[in-house]
């Protein structure tokens, strides 16, 4: 994904994802497609970014808590957050930021 989500004007939330891979691969990359298209889906879905590099960090961008909160628990997701958990992750932190400003060119 490289390119920079167009999003409406603020507010409106972002959910930061950072994490650091374990090196197992079996089943990510098909899952991550997964998730991006599912979450696309989503009611309330505005945008993403996402960028690995050692690091990998990945922003959606949500009109609502409330649209997060649904995300979170949708039963695909909570099936991909799982596996994270045990196989694909060594470390994670997930943030979640109201975003009262946006500018850029």
């Amino acid at each position: 994904m490289s390119m920079i989500a167009q999003t409406p004007e603020p507010p409106y939330y972002a959910v930061i994802f950072s994490s650091v891979r374990t090196g197992i691969n079996e089943g990510y990359a098909d899952m991550a497609n997964k998730m991006v298209q599912l979450a696309a889906e989503q009611p309330g879905f505005l945008g993403m970014e996402s960028a690995r590099d050692g690091l990998g960090i990945t922003v959606s961008y949500w009109d609502s808590l409330e649209a997060i909160k649904n995300w979170k628990n949708n039963l695909a997701h909570l099936e991909a957050q799982k596996l994270g958990h045990e196989k694909w992750y060594s470390h994670f932190k997930t943030r979640i930021c109201k975003v009262e400003r946006d500018y850029g060119i």
